[in-house]
């Protein structure tokens, strides 16, 4: 695979995430293909379509306070003009109780190019139960 190519995505799935945190719809639009397809915890087991169900959730505005998102062992398979990539995905933060939380989710999100651009098409989430010390 193309190491630029592989680069060019990792680069692009984290600008994803980190405007999913930041609750920076705009970032998230640009990047998000209008039929974006979900099977996430939040949709209770049905595909989503579309960007308004995931629109309510930027409305409420992104995590508060000091945070940190981190793409864990990622994996990038190019196939062709789609992109499947597939990581774990922590998110450090302060918690309800003012101690430092990790919430974790493995994640499974799928780029096409088109028109020479990167768009972010669909995504499998499952979240992970945190432990606790």
């Amino acid at each position: 695979m193309n190491d630029a190519t592989t680069t060019e995505l990792l680069e692009l799935n984290q600008r994803l995430l980190d405007s999913i945190t930041l609750g920076d719809w705009a970032t998230y639009q640009e990047l998000c293909d209008p039929s974006l397809t979900a099977l996430e915890p939040e949709s209770l087991g049905h595909l989503v379509e579309g960007m308004d169900f995931h629109r309510y959730y930027f409305d409420l505005g992104g995590i508060r306070g000091r945070h940190q998102t981190t793409m864990c062992s990622p994996r990038v398979r190019l196939l062709g003009d789609v992109a499947v990539l597939s990581y774990m995905r922590l998110v450090q933060r302060i918690g309800p109780d003012g101690n430092a939380l990790t919430v974790g989710n493995a994640e499974t999100r799928v780029w096409q190019r088109r028109d020479g651009r990167w768009r972010h098409v669909h995504f499998h989430r499952s979240m992970l139960i945190p432990m606790s010390n």
